[in-house]
């Protein structure tokens, strides 16, 4: 990671880190790196999102870039747009955070920034030059990031559901668009969480709240509930009994689907360390080969290209259908799922079948130096417990790309020897990295 930028582009704390005046270098930054003509901005519903998305514009545009506003739009959108018209892209949204960070998310031709031109980009930022020229861009509100990505759904051949659904915004990015497709394809769905104050994006509801959606779907007695993030590239899912179904769940569900099909590349997956050991110990039961990357979907994606795959994401739920849109969507995967419930004429649960999840703790450790890790101990300890673990198992100790901590996440089948180890880990790097 940079100075700046992050796991997920560039976030902190709005108004603290992330300034009108860093983000009016960014765009800057962007007009002198990129050289582009023209680039598309898009926010979600964070009360700081005008101030970094203006800022963003007129450091580009004092290079000349003419930039087109589309407002209140997914992540997805953003990246479709770009892709599709071979432009700059940047969404201002810090995802699933709470309200008062914010981000800033660039993508290249419909990609993610890679390491190279991160650290470009941030040489400017930092020691300029900060010269602007005579004549600047334009800025332009546009409808044409909305019109384009219905577009790409009518392509689809969505057909309406028999189901009956409940689906969570988190008074997100997608609060808009979900309920223009759901009320398109699926007009008995329910929208939940859809009235955005600038400051309760993620409050208690959502995919990193996932009680509320449990709850809901279990006392309208609904056939399935979808939950997305703030900035709507994620989507998880409960079953009719109210119970999680994430990101590996649904990559098997899917893999299974396009196997049977014929159309899963190479019959491989690109998934995560964060994976669920029991969930991989299910597709390979089932003749899916797949491989691990590093957290952070960019990662997933260069994988996914490096080697022709055509499916992959994270147990969080953004997962990327590569044969459909090149960039993880989460109302994508939500319709996608619906569609194949419809066409296959069997439940949820039916077409998961009889994955024995293993257990799954993950503890975040605040107030420590991240430099802990580095340290002998903390990696014999690591070595130690491998070794007592033996096969089958998840252990992933690292540095949140987005938050000031660090995340212990441990799987395995035995819950009392999993109790006991993180319990060792998390225990010593407190002791070891304490501030």
């Amino acid at each position: 990671m940079g100075k700046y930028f992050g796991t997920d582009g560039i976030r902190g704390v709005a108004f603290e880190k992330l300034t009108a005046e860093l983000a009016f270098k960014v765009g800057l930054a962007i007009g002198k790196v990129i050289q582009p003509k023209q680039i598309v901005i898009g926010t979600d519903t964070r009360q700081s999102n005008n101030m970094l998305a203006y800022s963003l514009a007129s450091g580009a545009m004092s290079q000349g870039v003419d930039v087109l506003f589309a407002g209140v739009v997914s992540t997805p959108m953003i990246a479709y747009y770009s892709e599709m018209n071979q432009i700059i892209g940047v969404m201002i949204t810090a995802s699933h955070n709470p309200y008062y960070d914010n981000g800033i998310k660039i993508f290249d031709k419909g990609f993610k920034t890679v390491d190279e031109l991160e650290l470009k980009l941030e040489h400017i930022i930092d020691f300029g030059p900060f010269d602007v020229l005579e004549k600047w861009g334009s800025l332009n509100l546009t409808q044409d990031v909305e019109k384009l990505y219905i577009e790409f759904y009518e392509k689809l051949g969505l057909k309406p559901s028999k189901l009956s659904i409940i689906y969570d915004s988190a008074h997100g990015a997608n609060y808009l668009i979900a309920k223009k497709l759901f009320d398109k394809y699926h007009p008995n769905a329910l929208q939940i969480n859809n009235q955005p104050d600038g400051l309760n994006i993620n409050v208690d509801c959502g995919s990193t709240h996932m009680e509320m959606i449990s709850e809901m779907v279990k006392s309208r007695k609904a056939d399935i509930g979808f939950a997305f993030d703030g900035d709507a590239d994620r989507c998880l899912v409960v079953n009719k009994k109210g119970e999680l179904v994430d990101g590996d769940q649904m990559i098997y569900l899917f893999a299974t689907h396009l196997k049977s099909k014929g159309e899963l590349p190479k019959n491989h997956v690109v998934l995560t360390k964060m994976s669920n050991p029991g969930m991989l110990k299910k597709l390979k039961d089932n003749s899916i080969s797949y491989s691990l990357t590093d957290v952070g979907d960019k990662y997933v994606f260069k994988e996914m290209n490096d080697h022709g795959y055509g499916l992959g994401g994270e147990a969080s739920g953004h997962i990327i259908l590569n044969h459909i849109m090149h960039s993880g969507d989460g109302l994508l995967s939500a319709l996608y799922l619906l569609k194949i419930i419809e066409e296959s004429g069997q439940s949820l649960e039916t077409l998961l079948g009889d994955i024995q999840l293993y257990p799954l703790k993950m503890i975040n450790i605040k107030n420590v130096d991240k430099g802990v890790l580095k340290r002998d101990s903390v990696n014999v300890l690591l070595e130690d417990v491998k070794k007592v673990l033996k096969d089958d198992y998840l252990l992933l100790v690292r540095p949140s790309g987005t938050e000031p901590l660090i995340r212990v996440t441990m799987s395995y089948q035995d819950e009392a020897v999993l109790n006991r180890e993180i319990n060792r880990i998390v225990e010593l790097i407190k002791k070891e990295g304490s501030v």
